[in-house]
């Protein structure tokens, strides 16, 4: 190691071209335990989720049966539920899906902004890796198109989040 660098042990670089190391996650989900947190409001919306993710797991190797969907009321009360899934050490990682649409009065912003930041504390409390698919859309035709039209599947790609992350954080 050069005098003045800010590498640590352990650090690498080829010595070759002197480019650093990069750690990425294989998205392999064979032999992971997943728990889906899944709101039951807005069930049509979530329902495609939930389908979502499951085929992106099971294509990426996850067995079906190791997965286990947890209905909760709404939105709010998803951080609860993936605090106590996520400290009971069952499941190698969380997917949280649901779906806000924005009504007539502020409880959209309240709900969606405190279950996000819920969310997002479960997972830097605990550690477990946490795909975010909570949907907070203006109108059920964009939570539509969220959920599998013309914006793609939200639950896939929080379902591809959580893999990536959770490969990742083996590797650090």
């Amino acid at each position: 190691m050069r005098e003045g660098t800010h590498m640590r042990e352990g650090d690498h670089m080829s010595e070759a071209t002197g480019t650093p190391r990069t750690i990425a996650g294989r998205m392999d989900a064979t032999g992971l335990k997943v728990a889906i947190v899944a709101s039951r409001f807005n069930e049509f919306i979530v329902d495609r989720l939930i389908g979502g993710a499951m085929d992106y797991l099971r294509r990426h190797g996850m067995d079906p049966g190791a997965a286990t969907v947890i209905r909760v009321p709404g939105a709010f009360e998803m951080p609860l539920v993936c605090q106590r899934v996520a400290a009971s050490k069952k499941y190698d990682g969380i997917v949280a899906l649901g779906a806000v649409i924005r009504g007539e009065t502020p409880h959209f912003d309240y709900v969606s902004a405190e279950a996000a930041k819920g969310l997002a504390h479960v997972m830097l409390a605990t550690g477990v890796p946490l795909g975010f698919g909570l949907l907070t859309c203006d109108s059920l035709e964009q939570a539509i198109e969220r959920a599998g039209a013309k914006a793609g599947n939200k639950g896939v790609d929080a379902a591809a989040a959580m893999l990536e992350t959770l490969r990742v954080l083996e590797q650090v």
